[in-house]
């Protein structure tokens, strides 16, 4: 589980980078089934860094030091309106999400039985667990991957 999570910001870059520049805006007009965040390949970096630093790394966080608290879904769409994910550097973006994916995974790394079984209530999944967390924070690596290889998948000419 460790190792997938910290070996994610290296699957998402190279995803990243077999896009070409001229695509990093583009969106598909269908999605064909994809839920929620259909973000551009630079919305998509931007959000992975957004997530992981105010997102999960807070719920780790509180879910370790509180007593079953409330965690909180963050509206992915209003911090891409409110931080400008448009004009963002998605390079740097990819630098903070592997930095800040790389403090996570060494916070869990050092966690013992009885802190993985810590619980907590997260929005619409109810009660978890923070091995269950982590689970979730894959799952949600995993729908990224998909966006982003739907993007090469349906980008006009992104091969050539």
């Amino acid at each position: 589980m460790l190792d997938d999570l910290a070996a994610m910001p290296d699957r998402f870059a190279a995803l990243f980078r077999e896009l070409p520049r001229r695509h990093w805006h583009w969106l598909p007009k269908d999605w064909q089934g994809a839920t929620d965040e259909r973000f551009d390949a630079v919305g998509q970096a931007c959000h992975l860094r957004d997530i992981e630093i105010d997102g999960y790394r807070v719920r780790f966080a509180r879910t370790l030091a509180e007593d079953r608290p409330d965690l909180v879904s963050l509206d992915g769409h209003r911090l891409a309106e409110e931080r400008d994910y448009a004009g963002d550097d998605p390079l740097a973006a990819i630098a903070a999400f592997r930095a800040a994916r790389a403090e996570t995974v060494a916070r869990l790394r050092r966690l013992g039985t009885a802190e993985w079984a810590r619980k907590a209530t997260f929005a619409e999944y109810g009660e978890v667990t923070c091995r269950g967390l982590a689970h979730l924070l894959i799952g949600h690596d995993l729908q990224h991957l998909v966006w982003m290889r739907t993007l090469l998948a349906m980008a006009p000419d992104a091969a050539a």
